[in-house]
């Protein structure tokens, strides 16, 4: 599963840890987050985040 990098502040949701801080279980891919997902740093929707190799 691949990482993904918020352009904002730098956060790297990585799949496997999931963002048990908002209820997302380990291994939940990023396509698979909720539509109102935020990034738990500073806020950003899901379309200001971007895949990292």
């Amino acid at each position: 599963m691949k990482k993904y990098r918020c352009e904002i502040c730098g956060y790297i949701y990585d799949p496997a840890q999931g963002d048990p801080d908002n209820n997302i279980s380990p291994n939940t891919p990023f396509e698979n987050l909720p539509e109102d997902w935020v990034c738990p740093i500073c806020g950003a929707t899901k379309d200001q985040f971007e895949p990292v190799d």
